[in-house]
């Protein structure tokens, strides 16, 4: 739905917007908007989830000073 508006649609709800809001509004959240995406990105392509923190700790070898572990 969302991908067959063109850019002539985006434009029309744009100016909508506009006149309800304000311009320097909706500039505003238009940047809150691209931060939060660019914020989204640059944590979901973060390679180290606690899932792998966890895995990368159990594939190591307990350090060993001398002293014994019992479980």
């Amino acid at each position: 739905m969302l991908g067959s508006l063109g850019w002539e649609e985006l434009l029309i709800i744009l100016v909508i917007l506009a006149l309800l809001f304000g311009a320097s509004r909706v500039a505003g959240l238009g940047g809150a908007l691209g931060r939060g995406i660019r914020e989204f990105r640059q944590e979901a392509s973060r390679s180290d989830s606690p899932d792998d923190e966890k895995k990368k700790d159990s594939d190591k070898p307990a350090a060993t000073s001398g002293e014994s572990r019992s479980s």
